[in-house]
């Protein structure tokens, strides 16, 4: 979520900089220009007061605005002359100047001569290469005489532009930078809680059901969201906790009353003839039933039990429940192969041993006569695992997915003997340490049945 937050918050703040870093460079870039025409408009109007006195060529005044003309030239380097209507001049600096036919100078000068002010001279950018044109009018007893006019370089003010608005993108930089550290803290403010309540969720959904969110930081929308959440999940903790007891209570409450009936099945059974059917009939389904009654309270038991972690020998725990299976197999005429390198994991070996001898009972009871069942022990980064591959009928796709659920056997194995609560019961003591238990396909047929334990200790 962060990646797709933290994009959108810098866009906005981009955003929001540039609508305010682009007019504030335009509005610095025209007050620049500006100043620079006010400084040739004070200029132009004094040497048109100095001017407007000189009346021919004789006059000892002309000698003065020539002079103060090459001066302000040599100073600044900008054009400057004075000229009379008819493109005559009075006095230039540098001398030869003169006023060309077409373009800015001609066009203020016009404008000048007719007494009216000269147009503000366009934008001149740092980029542009253009001069900035003044134009004043000579006045003498109310008449247009001549006109000064200063056609001045735009280096320097260019060069102040720019550097203003360097100084611009140094202060949007810093304030981008500045605005992304702070976003960066608000979208980490705003999201821990959300990646606290996704990985306590994590925690519920694979079994670890005493898992809370801390209700501290974040918004106060999502502060409520956590406090939600603690209540909905002590809520369904309660519930399953309840569901574990009556479970528990129902399967021990009604073994003995199951015992007793059995036991007086069997005395009623010396009382009929040998070998009776119904007799024999109801003597196999209360001991299935006894077996259910076993699974179930094994079940919950399993569900409620701490796991014991220690530091356990995969391969030789799983060396050792391949040898306890050994002759069940060979009765069966099923070869049981066993590769167990040695590797440690965190493990309770007592819970691992139980699962382990779920899986391999489930893979013999499925395996056809003269097959093999491979049990294979490998480190796999974080993961050790052991590998149960059975040469069965195998199970579906849809069948794969329904796996491991309680009471649910394929329907092309209902004849086998088994209550469907091994693997569930297995998979219920693997997620109390941290492991795991998953099922594949068996090229070219068969059930691949994977369990998986921690290699590093499991946080609480």
């Amino acid at each position: 979520m962060r990646t797709r937050l933290l994009p959108l918050l810098i866009v906005l703040m981009a955003a929001v900089l540039l609508a305010l870093g682009v007019p504030l460079a335009i509005g610095v870039a025209s007050a620049q220009q500006q100043k620079v025409v006010v400084d040739r408009i004070d200029d132009t109007a004094h040497f048109a007061a100095l001017a407007q006195f000189v009346t021919d060529a004789s006059d000892e005044r002309l000698e003065t605005l020539e002079s103060e003309l090459a001066s302000y030239y040599k100073v600044y380097g900008i054009r400057v002359g004075v000229f009379y209507d008819g493109d005559v001049p009075m006095a230039t600096a540098p001398r030869g100047w003169f006023l060309p036919r077409t373009g800015e100078v001609r066009d203020a000068f016009g404008e000048a001569l007719l007494s009216r002010r000269s147009q503000d001279p366009k934008q001149v950018w740092p980029w542009q290469r253009g001069r900035l044109v003044v134009a004043s009018p000579v006045i003498r007893d109310g008449d247009v005489v001549a006109v000064v006019v200063t056609d001045s370089p735009t280096g320097p003010m260019r060069s102040r532009i720019l550097q203003d608005w360097l100084v611009i993108f140094a202060g949007e930089l810093a304030a981008m930078l500045l605005a992304v550290g702070a976003a960066l803290r608000l979208t980490g403010w705003v999201l821990r809680p959300v990646r606290v309540l996704d990985a306590t969720t994590h925690d519920i959904a694979t079994g670890r059901l005493k898992s809370r969110v801390a209700v501290a930081g974040g918004p106060p929308e999502l502060r409520r969201l956590a406090r939600s959440f603690n209540e909905m999940a002590d809520n369904v903790e309660d519930v399953l906790e309840q569901q574990r007891a009556f479970v528990a209570d129902a399967s021990h409450q009604l073994r003995n009353p199951l015992a007793a009936l059995l036991l007086r099945i069997e005395l009623l059974a010396f009382e009929l003839p040998p070998g009776n059917a119904e007799i024999a009939s109801v003597q196999t389904e209360g001991k299935r039933l006894a077996q259910v009654l076993d699974g179930l309270l094994d079940l919950a038991l399993a569900e409620h039990t701490e796991a014991d972690l220690r530091i356990t020998d995969i391969g030789a725990l799983t060396a050792e429940r391949v040898a306890a299976w050994t002759p069940t197999a060979e009765a069966k005429g099923v070869r049981l192969v066993g590769s167990c390198p040695a590797t440690t994991a965190w493990a309770d070996p007592v819970t691992l041993s139980s699962a382990l001898d779920a899986v391999i009972d489930n893979a013999l009871k499925f395996t056809p006569q003269d097959e093999t069942v491979d049990v294979t022990v490998a480190a796999d980064g974080d993961t050790s695992t052991v590998v149960v591959a059975d040469r069965g009928p195998g199970l579906t796709d849809e069948e794969l997915a329904r796996v491991g659920d309680r009471f649910w056997r394929s329907g092309q194995h209902q004849n086998v003997k088994g209550s469907g609560l091994g693997l569930s019961i297995s998979r219920a003591l693997l997620a109390a340490g941290g492991g795991a238990i998953s099922y594949g396909h068996h090229e070219p047929h068969g059930l691949l049945v994977t369990v998986s334990v921690p290699r590093t200790r499991p946080t609480a």
